[in-house]
């Protein structure tokens, strides 16, 4: 039953930000996505189903891989004007898969 109640929170914030960037407000809609809504969701339901390590852990694997997420906007917001929609989806996720790979790279030289 638990299970049901996340996702329908996370299905919730996504049918959120959809219905108000399709009805034009795309910056709000933005806002919603960025806002910690997701993160603060996950990091709540972590913690009451872990506890306070596995949360921690989460946490900073959000922050490791925050710069592959970063290069990933910044080639879908490049790649959007000038390919297909899929085509650039798919080549922002490339990009993005790229990033973790890299960040797991660097991470095992320290």
């Amino acid at each position: 039953m638990k299970y049901l109640f996340y996702f329908l929170v996370g299905g919730g914030v996504v049918t959120a930000v959809t219905y108000v960037g399709g009805s034009g407000r795309s910056l709000l809609s933005a806002f919603i996505a960025t806002f910690p809504a997701i993160t603060l969701v996950s990091v709540i339901f972590i913690h009451l189903e872990a506890g306070t390590q596995p949360t921690t852990d989460y946490v900073r694997g959000l922050m490791i891989f925050a710069p592959a997420w970063f290069s990933y906007l910044i080639a879908l917001s490049l790649l959007l004007p000038r390919f297909s929609f899929w085509g650039a989806i798919g080549g922002s996720v490339a990009v993005f898969l790229c990033g973790v790979v890299l960040t797991r790279l660097v991470l095992k030289l320290f």
